[in-house]
């Protein structure tokens, strides 16, 4: 334990396979029906507890931005062929075709069409994420919210002259659970194969950068170059004869998509490496965000009506939950690579050209991919709109954690891991990008 730092190893689920009353998963294959273990952070009020509202509160986020420009005619949105709207909404959102990740386990509400024949193909930025199923009648969408966490949206998949951007709350069916820390959240699920059993659940991991590399990607296309190692990508995970067979087979590289399947209305070949890894870390990191400003706001909605009962421990949980996100922004339970990878398309070089850099060109957004996911272990995700906006409490709390950990102040050895070098660049780079960081922030030296 590091100062109360909540513990908890990356959640078990099982996922009912047949799709029925699964919510709209527009981000990878998380349809958690049942969860082992309840992590201490989670948020355990109501998501319309009058501090938050979720379901009739004001929303503030990237697809209400683009619904108010079609209205408006300053976007045009084109239905193209086989994908209908995708192109278009990836380049309206500013989405990289490049970041392109697909999935073939049946775990969504579209789960009748969705085989190793034809994938899942899921687009996203830092906080949108599009899902296309080829033969859907919908697109589906995830976006954080500025102020609500994670909100749902579907897009009819069929030519109008201003089509508009429906939410969907029946999402929160399968994206909340307590593998989204109770908050309507992101998961990335990792599949194990089943028989041909109709009775049969999908198990799996939800699946995030302190998650075992063996552990991971199982139904998934991984697409990469490396050497041979284990994964549980690339392999078939229903109508298996022998499930067992595969757990603990190193993969060979798969280069690209091309021959596993038809690929037409499909975008591009590739299934990448880094950027299912990326999206990996950053689904979780969507929630912690979430989570925390919901505790944050719960506090100060109570203390405007006259202060929380004492000895309730809200401020204590939230403080909890501060440590923990702060743990997982500086990534101290990364789960190592155990060789170097790299992915098969344009993905780094799209994602890291996003930036911001310092005055020495240094990102956040570089990728290392030799021994870890970043080169600079401190998640980007902290210059996201929603990091933002979080409750000042949350925020400086948060700011204050992570000074006290870089700085050195807590000597917990789990923080050993961050070496004098990265905690330097680490505060430097913040400091020259992030304009609101506190005056007491400064250079580690030498």
């Amino acid at each position: 334990m590091r100062g109360g730092s909540p513990r908890s190893a990356v959640g078990t689920a099982r996922v009912w396979r047949g799709g029925i009353a699964l919510g709209a998963a527009a981000l990878a294959a998380a349809a958690v029906a049942t969860v082992h273990g309840q992590p201490s952070n989670a948020f355990r009020a109501s998501r319309d507890h009058p501090a938050i509202a979720y379901s009739t509160g004001p929303v503030d986020n990237a697809v209400v931005d683009l619904n108010r420009q079609v209205r408006e005619g300053a976007v045009e949105l084109t239905f193209a062929g086989e994908s209908g709207y995708l192109r278009a909404v990836l380049e309206a959102l500013d989405i990289p075709v490049e970041s392109q990740v697909t999935v073939f386990s049946p775990t969504s509400n579209r789960a009748p069409l969705i085989t190793s024949s034809n994938p899942r193909a899921i687009f996203f930025r830092d906080d949108v994420a599009v899902a296309w199923v080829r033969g859907s009648d919908e697109l589906e969408l995830a976006v954080q919210d500025r102020r609500q966490g994670s909100v749902f949206y579907t897009l009819a998949q069929t030519p109008a002259a201003a089509p508009q951007f429906e939410r969907d709350d029946q999402c929160l069916a399968c994206h909340l659970t307590w593998d989204s820390l109770g908050v309507p959240g992101l998961q990335v699920l990792s599949t194990f194969p089943l028989t041909s059993d109709p009775n049969a659940y999908a198990t799996g991991f939800t699946s995030d950068h302190r998650a075992r590399i063996e552990d991971r990607w199982g139904g998934w296309y991984v697409t990469g170059r490396h050497e041979p190692f284990v994964h549980m990508g690339n392999v078939e995970v229903t109508d298996v004869d022998d499930p067992q067979a595969t757990i603990g087979v190193p993969r060979p590289e798969l280069p690209s998509l091309d021959g596993l399947f038809d690929a037409t209305g499909y975008l591009a070949p590739h299934s990448d490496m880094a950027a299912l890894m990326v999206l990996e870390h950053q689904a979780h990191m969507t929630n912690l965000i979430t989570q925390v400003g919901w505790e944050a706001r719960r506090i100060l909605y109570r203390e405007a009506a006259g202060g929380a009962p004492a000895g309730d421990g809200a401020a204590e949980l939230l403080q909890e939950s501060i440590i923990y996100l702060v743990d997982y922004l500086l990534f101290v339970d990364e789960a190592p690579l155990t060789r170097p990878i790299a992915g098969s398309g344009g993905f780094a070089a799209a994602f890291e050209a996003r930036g911001p850099r310092d005055s020495r060109g240094r990102s956040l957004r570089e990728l290392d991919l030799d021994r870890r996911l970043m080169r600079y272990p401190c998640s980007y995700m902290i210059y996201t709109r929603a990091f933002d906006a979080l409750p000042e409490p949350a925020k400086a709390g948060i700011y204050r954690r992570l000074w006290d950990v870089l700085s050195g102040r807590v000597t917990d050895a789990v923080y050993e891991r961050l070496s004098p070098a990265d905690r330097a660049a680490i505060v430097e780079i913040l400091i020259d990008t992030k304009p609101d960081l506190p005056d007491y922030f400064r250079p580690l030296g030498p």
